[in-house]
């Protein structure tokens, strides 16, 4: 545990502590330490079952998401430590990390992955067999990703498409079709984590250079902040018209300004140099994934 401190984005959550000493490093590899990721993962499947209307009827399926989220979003990590352990060495923030500092064997990493898997596959299960089958049109996807920010400057794009495929899922879930709605609250959700994600990699823009590691905050460099700006008021404007494919009504629309004052707030107060900034405007994002799920809520409950 003593690496691990070293990490300016370790939180010591109580999951951690509860764990036995054994466990913990696995527990850290599923970054069951930084549940911030669950919610970033979690959110876009409630937002397309809350827009769907299945919220009240369904709720039981959102709690199927969230234990996917958890074991997927887990499992994504541990796959990204096996791909990155060398590269992970390189970087201060990441040198601690389980995998790198040598303290789990990739034999056994590879054994927790496909745990975590099989969790997933419960959660899999519990889904009609159209979702299903786009739930797993995402794994080429996951598989890809941790390659993405070796060739392209935009590795954060194709996080998006990862991070967002719970809203197909969630929206096939519910109504077994896909519909306008669900493309534009997909594309938002794309948008959306494009800017928290180029607001993370902040914290690494040094380290990141030295590693020959690319992102979008060191391609937008000291036009991060107008970037993210951008890349907020477009998924802004997809989620604002996926709810007004479900009520056309610029009231409805109205439901998202808890959602847009809070992403202005992130912009307006963000340090692009002050990496614990950078840190807790990303982590704050799990209140954005809150208020767009209540604007949905309310949205898919009266249409």
């Amino acid at each position: 545990m003593e690496a691990q401190s070293s990490l300016p984005d370790t939180e010591r959550h109580w999951l951690i502590a509860a764990l036995p000493p054994a466990a913990r490093p696995f527990g850290l590899l599923a970054r069951f330490d930084r549940p911030i990721g669950w919610w970033l993962l979690f959110w876009p499947c409630a937002w397309s079952v809350a827009l769907a209307g299945g919220a009240a009827e369904r709720w039981d399926l959102l709690l199927w998401f969230l234990v996917g989220a958890i074991a997927m979003r887990g499992a994504g990590c541990t796959y990204n430590d096996i791909v990155d352990r060398d590269l992970d060495r390189k970087v201060e923030r990441t040198r601690g990390r389980p995998l790198a500092s040598g303290r789990v064997s990739l034999r056994a990493a590879w054994i927790w992955l496909v745990l975590q898997c099989l969790i997933g596959l419960v959660v899999l299960l519990q889904l009609h067999w159209e979702a299903q089958l786009v739930a797993l049109g995402s794994l080429a996807l996951v598989a890809a990703y941790p390659f993405m920010k070796r060739i392209t400057w935009w590795p954060q794009v194709w996080l998006g498409l990862v991070f967002s495929w719970g809203v197909p899922v969630g929206w096939v879930a519910i109504t077994g079709e896909a519909a306008p709605a669900m493309f534009w609250l997909y594309a938002g959700a794309v948008f959306w984590v494009i800017g928290y994600d180029t607001i993370y990699a902040l914290q690494d823009i040094e380290d990141d250079a030295l590693a020959g590691v690319k992102s979008t905050a060191r391609r937008l460099g000291t036009h991060a902040r107008s970037g993210v700006a951008i890349f907020y008021l477009l998924a802004l404007a997809c989620w604002g018209i996926a709810i007004w494919q479900v009520r056309p009504q610029w009231l409805a629309v109205a439901a998202l300004i808890p959602a847009a004052l809070h992403l202005l707030w992130q912009v307006a107060t963000l340090k692009r140099e002050d990496g614990a900034d950078a840190l807790a405007k990303f982590r704050s994002n799990r209140e954005t994934g809150l208020l767009v799920a209540l604007a949905c809520l309310v949205i898919g409950a009266t249409a």
